[in-house]
């Protein structure tokens, strides 16, 4: 991808740092008025509205431990880790606002490339309505890092924390899980055919939504509206990057709860459902520990059930209960099986 001898090659020195920014942030246009000062001083200045609160998140993307740029596109990998980031806004039920991005670069990558991860950074912004504020660039030794912060508000009434969820809540789950993990193996598969035989070309045409779900990412801008709409604020939520079974974990041990999740109720996708028979793996473990597909789980009083229960956007796959009674999966067999914490772990160098 960036051995392409017909493309232009301008070297990152040619502009040097101040210059390689004011190229890359060029025509950046500032949409809220809570942003008094982007791109262009020492720090950007945002006014903070009186009755709202301001949520703050940050992720770094690390070549060769996030992503591959052997088959991520630069353009998608932009978008996508703005996703990572808008996602842990959006589960805190604010609305995002602004970010600021970062990148340390080695000198293979040349000016080109930085503008196709550039449009892929702008390309978000413009969709999820947030403003590029600011950021730096620095040289890097081995390979591309990005670290981008996304900074949201809310009503202060409306913030969401992993740490409210009470027992008999409801647990419930956005969209569906396990796509994302299913599409990295199959471009894993077609990374490994390539190497054989350079001449082969991929075979995609059935996993396009997998693939989509792992290289394009959708963060889920709607859900903290609809749940306005519904008249519904979870009493806690948390967005689902390291695998289902993580997740709910995470939250439990916030919430000091236990829960039961019911196998037959997590949301598949029929392309999940057959792709994990042709790999012969098993879907409940794929979508427990899979990561990386950026949906919500939170949860509900009981009483709110009627506002949800009809909405095709979620689906309830199971409830809180007492701490003591631990965190179990309960299977189509109806066996209670404990949850087991087994989703990525970028410091664990087995994952």
């Amino acid at each position: 991808m960036l051995e392409d001898k017909n493309q232009a090659r301008t070297p990152i020195s040619e502009l040097g740092e101040f210059g390689l920014i004011d190229h890359l942030t060029q025509h950046i246009e500032i949409k809220h008025t809570s942003t008094l000062k982007g791109i262009g001083d020492d720090a950007a200045v945002i006014a903070a509205e009186e009755g709202m609160q301001q949520v703050v998140t940050t992720d770094l993307l690390v070549e060769g431990v996030h992503f591959d740029l052997g088959y991520m596109p630069l353009k998608h990998l932009g978008y996508k880790a703005v996703m990572v980031n808008l996602s842990d806004v959006y589960a805190m039920n604010a609305e995002a606002k602004q970010i600021t991005v970062s990148l340390a670069v080695s000198n293979r990558f040349p000016v080109e490339a930085l503008e196709e991860l550039y449009d892929g950074i702008k390309t978000a912004a413009r969709i999820y309505n947030v403003d590029i504020i600011g950021g730096d660039t620095t040289s890097s030794t081995s390979g591309l890092v990005i670290s981008i912060t996304a900074i949201g508000e809310a009503a202060k009434e409306k913030v969401v924390y992993r740490s409210g969820a009470g027992e008999n809540d409801l647990l419930v789950v956005t969209g569906d899980i396990g796509a994302a993990y299913l599409g990295l193996q199959v471009l894993e598969r077609e990374k490994q055919v390539f190497h054989t035989n350079p001449n082969a070309q991929p075979e995609l045409d059935n996993y396009t939504y997998l693939v989509e779900r792992q290289l394009k990412p959708e963060a889920r801008k709607d859900i903290p509206k609809l749940l306005a709409d519904l008249e519904v604020v979870p009493t806690s939520m948390i967005d689902i990057s390291d695998g289902l079974s993580s997740e709910i974990i995470h939250l439990c041990k916030s919430s000091k709860v236990g829960c039961n999740l019911y196998e037959d109720k997590i949301p598949l996708d029929p392309q999940v459902i057959a792709t994990c028979e042709e790999f012969q793996l098993d879907s409940t473990t794929i979508a427990l520990s899979g990561g990386e597909d950026y949906e919500l789980l939170f949860t509900v009083t009981m009483e709110d059930f009627p506002k949800i229960k009809a909405n095709p956007n979620l689906t309830v796959i199971g409830h809180i209960t007492n701490e003591k009674e631990g965190m179990h999966l309960i299977t189509r067999a109806d066996t209670k099986i404990p949850l087991v914490a087994r989703g990525w772990n970028s410091l664990n160098e087995d994952s």
